[in-house]
């Protein structure tokens, strides 16, 4: 099994780089952010380095990652009140997108 895993890798079939790369494309496409896929490849043994170098490599613009994710759930409407405001914020903490990105964004609307 170990002949076989390092003929893969000798190859460029066996990866963490590009495993790291698509799982991070994958998981944006459906709406996380990057504290959440982060969190997610470091579970999965894929080291820091790998992580941040696939997370560069996908020139998502995170802002509208998250209007999006949250208008999916909520629609455009602004929060009406406080703990509207609350729930929504602990939804978008949940997909993994950073405190301040969720404070400027409900704060803006």
């Amino acid at each position: 099994m170990g002949q076989t895993l390092d003929s893969l890798a000798e190859r460029g079939l066996l990866s963490n780089g590009r495993f790291a790369e698509h799982y991070a494309l994958h998981r944006s496409g459906k709406g996380y952010g990057p504290v959440r896929i982060r969190s997610e490849l470091r579970e999965r043994g894929v080291s820091p380095a790998l992580i941040d170098k696939a997370l560069e490599l996908l020139e998502v613009d995170w802002f509208e990652a998250m209007r999006e994710s949250h208008d999916r759930k909520y629609g455009p409407e602004p929060c009406e009140n406080r703990r509207e405001q609350a729930r929504r914020a602990r939804f978008l903490e949940y997909r993994g997108f950073p405190g301040e990105m969720i404070r400027d964004f409900l704060f803006s609307r």
